[in-house]
């Protein structure tokens, strides 16, 4: 459905805008601190062609028609509902983060421990709204290829970069990271 394509697409353009601003302002900063690793370049290249590359094949070619199914209306505009939750949760992580925001495992001068907005309550917002994101990209980009192909490649990423992050922040901040851990949840609110 083509306007499930347009949402995806606005979606996306969306996150550029909210990203961009915060990306600008990592490169003039003084890194401390690099920790990441070819794996996750690796997967990083292939997120990107999931995320991007393979719904543009979609959007624009016949390529992947082959592999297309169809969703029950309702879900398509569930889906819509589902990528505006991602980016509210991908705008809030980056605001309150402000200038401690990272594209990779980066640490920089001054760099503080965020305990507050959204991270009263989830340690990892930003891989959270792209959990969320993968769902509305399964919604959105009715194809088998397409579709799921970014839940597919995050999951083996969130869960390199989630171990690395983690060790990374109690590295850097000790117990009070520890005590944080203890407070919230990774990817959901502790109940």
């Amino acid at each position: 459905m083509l306007v499930l394509k347009i949402v995806f697409w606005a979606g996306t353009a969306a996150q550029v805008i909210i990203r961009t601003p915060f990306a600008i302002s990592a490169r003039s900063r003084n890194k401390t601190e690099q920790h990441g690793s070819q794996v996750e370049n690796i997967l990083l290249v292939l997120l990107t062609i999931a995320a991007g590359i393979l719904p543009l094949i979609y959007t624009f070619t016949n390529w992947l028609t082959f592999a297309n199914y169809s969703l029950p209306a309702w879900l398509g505009w569930a889906g819509v509902i589902v990528l505006i939750c991602s980016l509210l949760i991908f705008w809030r992580a980056h605001v309150d983060l402000k200038a401690n925001w990272s594209p990779s495992l980066e640490l920089y001068e001054g760099h503080t421990l965020i305990t507050n907005g959204i991270y009263r309550y989830i340690r990892h917002p930003m891989y959270a709204s792209q959990w969320v994101w993968a769902i509305a990209q399964i919604l959105l980009i009715q194809n088998w290829i397409a579709g799921p192909a970014s839940l597919i490649l995050f999951i083996p990423f969130y869960l390199l970069r989630r171990n690395a992050e983690e060790k990374m922040m109690l590295e850097k901040f000790g117990e009070p990271y520890r005590e944080y851990t203890k407070a919230t949840g990774g990817i959901l609110p502790k109940l």
